[in-house]
């Protein structure tokens, strides 16, 4: 299985994913997209691309597989 991991521009997008998870548990991934959409909706790009980011990792976090080299 491959799942690139996401890009993320600083740590508060980590910050962010730790929260969702946190209050949301296994539907932090749809949260994250909900927020995604909301921004889309207003046409805010930025946050939009942000909250996509978040949702891919926090996807990427979900799976038990390796995914990548383990050092």
């Amino acid at each position: 299985m491959y799942l690139p991991a996401p890009f993320l521009t600083d740590r508060a997008a980590v910050e962010d994913a730790h929260a969702l998870i946190s209050m949301h548990g296994d539907e932090a991934g749809f949260a994250a997209a909900a927020r995604a959409e909301q921004y889309r909706t207003l046409g805010n790009h930025v946050h939009f691309a942000r909250w996509r980011q978040i949702e891919r990792l926090i996807t990427y976090l979900s799976v038990e597989d390796v995914l990548d080299t383990v050092h």
